[in-house]
């Protein structure tokens, strides 16, 4: 009888202090929230609410948009979490009052492992820097030249290894094979490296991208796991996991910078650049900006992330809606056709086909330019992002902020806003961004998908063509059927919107 008492009396003193635990966490939470203010944003739940959803967030948090356009979740400390698709709200953040917002401590703390202080992690100071050197860089002519010329020779390449699964009567994964050859073009114009991972020829290389993107994925996690910092702590599980990719990705990167060092040393009687890692080096070599390896790595790293996921996913998601809209897809065709003009024989041939992809034929491509863009409207490369308060501040829409709450636009929400796009908002529907045969941009508040403000993203005209020479090259070659049949595809939830268990295609060549 007494044993059974003493095993009674310590079940109820720990249901006791689970309780104690439980009122204590809701106190934290709730304490100065201003719950039932008209002044702040309507509460909807607490955090926690989005690790719940986590595997369906963003249709969660666009499915509250259209009954709230701003909401609060409540966090277990005294900053709150506001979400947002008011387009008001957006341009005050991101332009308005842009220097009253920053990337936050939280989430600083929570990116640092992966990107450092790479350019879409920092602020101030160290933001400027880079953004100053990049903007300069990405308004070369030699960039510029460069780039076309490395994109339309892995475009070609792409189109041949297409051709083979097709010969060989394989189903392909099209989402592996855009980030294999958005990789070996951001590498190559990013840090003059041939990776060859698009023929699976670098197994180094492969197992990078495999680090990155599961880190990408790691880190994000980090946002609804409360004891993460714990995790982190003891090495255990994700964090574990995390810790070990980190390590692969660094000596990757860093192989790279020494690699690249020794190649300049090698060749200093040429004073022609053309690379973005060796332009940075030689901007440290004559003093101007001081530049540490560890800099580097974050500027890659950085820089990889924009330039693979950006045209990686959207080429992703613009091919499954083309297998979904079968006549979009012949209308981009035709265009093809109509404004190359190319003889058979450059028809025909994919390197002649690719070379001849001039400046001014890319320029003419508008309706491929809306499909892509209408494509980016629905799926965002960056579903959700945000600023956080450095001072008290009221948005437009009349709800007033704490210091150290958090702004969320969310991208994936808004494209499917009825309030913002029409009633056919969810529709793909190139023609809405078409006038009298010319492509017509948006808002870049309304249309977030490059980012707004002075933070507007620098790569977003070098990603246009390479999304569209890529497009023009596969297009002009095959087509696709979905190999799933008609079966919807679904993201996973990280940093950028990959396709979950990627795009198997079977490809079909054009007559």
């Amino acid at each position: 009888m007494d044993v059974l008492y003493t095993i009674l009396t310590l079940i109820a003193f720990s249901l006791l202090a689970i309780f104690l635990a439980i009122c204590f966490i809701l106190m934290t939470i709730f304490k100065g929230k201003s719950i039932g203010d008209p002044k702040y944003a309507p509460v909807k739940g607490t955090v926690f609410n989005h690790l719940f959803y986590f595997n369906k967030l963003y249709d969660y948090q666009a499915q509250m948009a259209k009954i709230h356009p701003t909401y609060r979740l409540l966090a277990p400390n005294q900053s709150d979490q506001l979400y947002t698709i008011d387009v008001r709200n957006i341009e005050h953040v991101l332009k308005t009052n842009f220097d009253k917002y920053s990337r936050g401590k939280y989430s600083q703390d929570v990116m640092t492992d992966l990107f450092g202080e790479g350019i879409f992690a920092v602020d101030g100071d160290k933001w400027r820097q880079q953004r100053k050197v990049a903007s300069y860089e990405f308004s070369t002519r030699v960039l510029r030249d460069f780039s076309c010329s490395v994109f339309r020779k892995n475009a070609a390449k792409l189109v041949r290894v297409i051709s083979v699964f097709y010969h060989e009567g394989l189903v392909f994964d099209m989402q592996d094979l855009q980030m294999r050859c958005a990789l070996d073009s951001i590498f190559k114009v990013g840090f003059g490296t041939e990776l060859n991972c698009l023929e699976g020829s670098s197994k180094e290389g492969t197992e990078f991208m495999k680090a990155f993107d599961e880190s990408n994925a790691l880190i994000y996690w980090r946002y609804v796991d409360p004891i993460w910092n714990l995790k982190r702590f003891l090495n255990i599980g994700g964090e574990a996991k995390l810790k070990h990719n980190v390590k692969l990705i660094d000596d990757f990167v860093n192989g790279v910078i020494n690699t690249k060092k020794e190649q300049l040393a090698l060749q200093q009687d040429s004073n022609v650049k053309e690379d973005i890692l060796s332009r940075f080096l030689m901007e440290s070599k004559k003093g101007q900006t001081t530049i540490t390896d560890k800099y580097l790595r974050d500027i890659i790293l950085n820089f990889m992330i924009a330039g693979k996921d950006t045209t990686a996913n959207t080429l992703s998601w613009f091919f499954y809606m083309l297998c979904k809209n079968p006549i979009v897809e012949d209308k981009i065709v035709q265009e093809i056709r109509d404004v190359t003009c190319f003889h058979e024989s450059e028809l025909s041939n994919i390197d002649e086909f690719a070379t001849n992809l001039t400046d001014s034929i890319l320029d003419k491509m508008h309706y491929l330019h809306a499909a892509l863009t209408e494509t980016l409207r629905l799926y965002p490369v960056v579903p959700v992002d945000g600023r956080t308060a450095d001072a008290p501040d009221i948005l437009p829409d009349g709800h007033k902020l704490q210091k150290g709450d958090a702004v969320n636009y969310m991208a994936y929400a808004m494209g499917r806003m009825s309030s913002i796009w029409g009633e056919d908002a969810e529709e793909f529907r190139p023609e809405r961004w078409i006038t009298d045969g010319i492509f017509q941009p948006e808002s870049p508040f309304k249309f977030v998908a490059f980012h707004a403000g002075p933070r507007m993203c620098l790569g977003k005209d070098f990603a246009y063509r390479q999304m569209k020479i890529v497009a023009m090259c596969v297009l002009n070659f095959f087509k696709f059927k979905l190999a799933n049949g008609t079966q919807n595809v679904t993201y996973k939830v990280m940093f950028t919107l990959h396709l979950d268990k990627g795009l198997p295609l079977h490809a079909i060549p054009r007559s």
